[in-house]
């Protein structure tokens, strides 16, 4: 529930007669251009599910999805569960999503209709957790050596899992206080389609809408007791 509107995701949109290279960092609306209805950029990842159905049709999509990715030298995080692929795309070497993920995420879609697959694009997310501290450089050497976490290279005030599977914590500033209050929050990154009906269901539940000042780069929300969480998208960020 940062003030700090900025992300990665909603950069400046290319110039449509810029030529975009394997380096070129795509934003959000650069993202939707290239029309790929399977996949959603949150944060600086494609993101794709498929439901397979079954276990085999899995494994049969990750082996197509391993063999696409050999030939083309560029290698996605691909999780199989029963019944689903979860892939998530991005160009480590330039830190967020170039025309190598798009190529790849275009392949990776017509594999999976080929084996019967179904895209499920509006049940993808991305946790994050907040801190509310007023001073993250106090701490964040703890919680670094407690969680096996690292420094985020281009954030000083986030700590990421170097494993990608646990969620990044960012730093809030809050005012100095003595007596205990919330200190920890949850950001869920959604796409942005799906945003208002997951902060309708959020409501729905027993919820309350603190704020949507800022929507739809995010909500605040809180629960019964008055514990504060968020929804957020790449929409209505200033570039980073």
């Amino acid at each position: 529930m940062s003030d700090d509107t900025s992300d990665t995701t909603d950069q400046t949109t290319t110039d449509p007669g810029e030529e975009r290279t394997d380096t070129t960092l795509l934003s959000g609306h650069d993202v939707e251009a290239e029309l790929l209805a399977d996949w959603r950029i949150l944060f600086s990842r494609l993101h794709g599910r498929f439901e397979t159905g079954d276990f085999a049709t899995g494994v049969k999509l990750v082996e197509g999805i391993g063999a696409a990715a050999d030939e083309m030298d560029h290698h996605p995080d691909v999780d199989l569960t029963y019944p689903r692929v979860d892939v998530r795309l991005s160009s480590h070497d330039v830190g967020g999503v170039t025309m190598r993920d798009v190529r790849l995420a275009r392949t990776i879609t017509d594999l999976a209709g080929r084996l019967g697959a179904t895209a499920r694009p509006d049940e993808v997310s991305v946790l994050e957790v907040g801190l509310d501290t007023w001073d993250f450089a106090e701490v964040k050497p703890f919680w670094a050596a407690l969680l096996g976490y690292e420094s985020n290279d281009r954030f000083e005030d986030e700590l990421v899992d170097p494993d990608g599977t646990m969620p990044t914590i960012w730093a809030q500033d809050a005012e100095r206080h003595d007596r205990p209050q919330q200190r920890w929050h949850f950001d869920l990154r959604v796409p942005p389609e799906v945003a208002e009906r997951r902060v309708k269901q959020a409501i729905e539940a027993g919820g309350t809408l603190v704020s949507d000042e800022r929507a739809p780069a995010f909500w605040v929300l809180a629960d019964a007791q008055g514990n504060q969480a968020c929804i957020t998208t790449w929409l209505g960020r200033n570039p980073a």
